[in-house]
């Protein structure tokens, strides 16, 4: 009997459409990625550890737009070993660097974002105005660890949107939110909002703007991210008020014009 270990080390196919596909668009959804014995086992450990480590006990109606989003847990992986396992998985790594035309990715850092019953919107930005690197050879993999029909908020994005340098400056906020609101639509860039069937993954450039939904479910929105950067990529000097902090907590503390290769910064997937 195959191990949830073992498949989430077996390769999943990516064809040139797919590749082709991903450049254009800024992102892709491909379905069944992972199984769902798998996604039952390891999201059982997730959320336990979500529940352990969240900080956020606000109550939602006390909160600003940003914790009215998600509750977000970072580095989970450092506190056990079943998720080292999954954030680690070099199904998920190989996608990554298959989609980035790279030889191999790192491990940025990864994001637990459970969006609980009754909360809010995530507002529109475009992930790379934090990340202090030299090429926008970065994707992220947006994981939910259910079905998510468009009442609990799936991810959703504006195709083609990463070619586009307008609203590279704007932080995640209302303000951000409102003015990606216009600026998109103006550009004709379409909004795209599907619901992910258990198993169905999306990757998304760093470039690209993504907002999601207000859950109305009833239900919680369980869902884990892993950011991957090009094995070779390098620190630049920070350009935001963020990039010093960046650095320090996620990258090692690598000096600009280094690549980040210390303990937090593996790599996942390299090219035999």
């Amino acid at each position: 009997m195959t191990t949830t270990l073992e498949n989430m080390k077996t390769r999943y196919p990516v064809s040139f459409e797919t590749i082709q596909k991903f450049n254009e668009e800024g992102f892709v959804k491909l379905s069944a990625v992972l199984d769902p014995e798998t996604l039952k086992y390891y999201e059982a450990e997730i959320t336990a550890k979500v529940k352990e480590l969240n900080t956020q006990h606000l109550p939602l109606e006390e909160r600003d737009t940003y914790g009215k989003a998600f509750l977000q847990v970072s580095n989970l992986w450092q506190h056990s070993e079943i998720v080292k396992e999954f954030v680690f998985s070099e199904r998920l790594a190989a996608i990554a660097a298959d989609l980035l035309g790279v030889r191999g990715v790192r491990l940025y850092q990864h994001q637990a974002l459970y969006k609980e019953s009754g909360g809010g919107i995530t507002p529109w930005h475009a992930d790379q105005y934090y990340w202090p690197l030299s090429s926008d050879r970065t994707v992220t993999v947006w994981v939910p660890l259910q079905e998510t029909p468009e009442d609990m908020g799936p991810l959703s994005f504006a195709r083609g949107s990463q070619k586009h340098e307008f609203g590279r400056d704007l932080p995640i906020s209302d303000e951000s939110e409102a003015k990606l609101k216009v600026d998109l639509a103006e550009a004709n860039f379409p909004l795209v909002v599907e619901p992910f069937k258990l198993g169905d993954v999306s990757f998304h450039t760093g470039w690209t703007f993504h907002r999601a939904g207000a859950n109305n479910s009833g239900s919680p929105r369980a869902v884990m991210t892993i950011i991957y950067m090009d094995a070779d990529i390098e620190i630049i000097a920070p350009t935001n008020e963020f990039h010093a902090r960046e650095v320090n907590d996620w990258l090692g503390g690598t000096p600009v014009g280094e690549v980040p290769s210390g303990p937090l910064n593996p790599i996942l997937y390299s090219a035999k």
